[in-house]
């Protein structure tokens, strides 16, 4: 057998009262695209952390051309040829982006930092991957989206053997995927060995020449065992066969309940018009910049409306907050729920009433029994787990802290819920499980506005599909008669006019 290039052998880390990693051997070999698949919690985070430098193994090995070494530190662990692309971002949001790139190891002529080569440099690694970005820019003026492409950047910066990529997709519309999956191959030609995590397991099967698969913390299926194929691959991961990946239900109405005409915002919505009917998932597709997040931000009352209605139930709508959104029963559940969505210091009670806090007050008091009540009965009904009574949600997984944003707005009764990259970072599970609850709005007769980059989820979760462009809504069909080829050609369309 070949010695693999990097090599993971009987791995072994515990935390209190946790074995996170118990027993896991992967072989990693040059030029090959291997995926680490499973559910949240089932050990890849502390495994790649192992790889990158971060913790250190209690027992196992890890070798390099069949020699075992030892990564000390992320520096340790870089110097040896290991880049890591992590889900929650490592950027200094003062620094410029060619700064970042470069952080902890400037270009240097003399003792003096060579600003002019590190600027040259930076804008080649941008130009290699497509990103049009000016290197210039603050990092903290960046979206998302920019951010994570910045992030790969600065991996792909380092001359690495091993390219560890975490979830490096969930912010990246159809264009940008593209990108980093035909550089991920021109790596792998040059012999790179890639470590790739996912839970978009449809670009996986497309991208990935073998996948190991982890439950609770021990391999469930090794790479010489795992099909391709995404039902073999989310039987082995949860234990159980999904037959309906995507269990949408019609639940849609005749009756308009929200009217959004020639709206104009401060932030980037460009004269956009479209209606949700009672029932009906309305998806708004497009590229990153397109200008959806700006629509569903002008809708809520987050940016300042320059012109333009928005009516709920025929009634006209002053929206200058947040504030009267809601009093106006619209709801949104942000892209970025860790830093728009969640109170990261609360358990799950306070963040699921915050929204309506002032029907469990006593007077001036508020009613903690009560709202430990209502905490019971979502946690029972959504199918939370029971630590989010007791626990910071920083605490819980990316599923159950998803479900606790919609469970705010169920609590509040809003009417219209705007859901932006609902499943963007969750495992297959709780997807499925995201989905359901999207069922019950809709049985319940809301609208729900749908934002995805993920173009499956889009056109099999939604009844009818907005493209937006430039931030407006170009064009609307039947989900039914759009094709994810249609989103493609539109998303280029957008990205050629822009």
């Amino acid at each position: 057998m070949t010695t693999p290039l990097w090599e993971l052998v009987n791995i072994c880390k515990a935390f209190p009262g946790v074995r996170a990693n118990d027993g896991i051997s992967i072989r990693l070999n040059a030029g090959e695209i291997h995926a680490l698949l499973g559910e949240n919690g089932c050990g890849k985070s502390t495994l790649i952390k192992i790889l990158s430098g971060v913790h250190q193994p209690d027992n196992g090995e890890i070798r390099l051309n069949g020699v075992p070494l030892t990564l000390g530190s992320p520096i340790d662990a870089r110097t040896k040829g290991v880049a890591t692309v992590f889900q929650e971002f490592s950027l200094a949001p003062t620094l410029s982006v060619a700064e970042n790139i470069f952080l902890g190891r400037y270009p240097r002529r003399g003792p003096f930092v060579d600003w002019a080569r590190m600027q040259a440099e930076a804008e080649r690694i941008l130009a290699s991957l497509e990103i049009r970005i000016d290197p210039r820019r603050l990092v903290g003026s960046l979206s998302v989206a920019e951010q994570q492409l910045v992030e790969i950047a600065k991996a792909i910066s380092v001359e690495a053997t091993l390219l560890i990529l975490d979830e490096p997709t969930t912010a990246l519309g159809a264009h940008e995927i593209l990108v980093l999956h035909n550089l991920l191959r021109r790596m792998k030609s040059r012999g790179v060995a890639v470590l790739y995590i996912s839970h978009r397991l449809d670009e996986v099967v497309e991208l990935v020449d073998t996948a190991t698969i982890l439950k609770d913390g021990r391999v469930a299926s090794t790479a010489e065992a795992t099909r391709l194929d995404i039902p073999s691959i989310v039987t082995a991961m949860i234990g159980t066969s999904v037959d309906e990946h995507y269990p949408k239900e019609q639940n849609a109405t005749n009756e308009v309940l929200i009217e959004v005409e020639g709206l104009w915002s401060a932030a980037g919505a460009r004269g956009a018009s479209f209606s949700v009917q009672r029932g009906e998932v309305f998806g708004l597709g497009g590229v990153i910049g397109s200008g959806r997040t700006e629509i569903a931000r002008a809708v809520f009352g987050a940016d300042k409306i320059t012109g333009g209605r928005v009516r709920v139930a025929g009634r006209k709508l002053r929206l200058r907050s947040p504030r009267d959104a809601i009093a106006a029963g619209i709801a949104l559940v942000p892209e970025n729920r860790k830093f728009d969505g969640l109170f990261f210091n609360f358990n799950g009670g306070p963040n699921i009433t915050s929204a309506a806090i002032g029907s469990i007050r006593r007077l001036f008091l508020l009613n903690k029994s009560e709202e430990a009540r209502i905490t019971t009965n979502y946690i029972r009904d959504l199918e939370i787990s029971p630590a989010a009574a007791t626990k910071f949600v920083n605490l819980l997984s990316g599923g159950n802290q998803q479900k606790i944003v919609i469970a705010r707005w169920l609590f509040a009764q809003s009417q219209v819920l705007i859901l932006d990259e609902p499943t963007q970072g969750i495992d297959i599970g709780a997807k499925i499980a995201v989905y359901r609850l999207i069922n019950q709005l809709t049985a319940r007769g809301c609208a729900v506005i749908l934002i995805s980059s993920d173009h499956a989820e889009l056109i099999a979760m939604s009844d009818r599909i907005g493209i937006v462009r430039g931030g407006a809504v170009v064009e609307t069909r039947p989900a039914s008669q759009i094709t994810h080829a249609h989103l493609v050609q539109a998303s280029a369309s957008a990205a050629t006019a822009a």
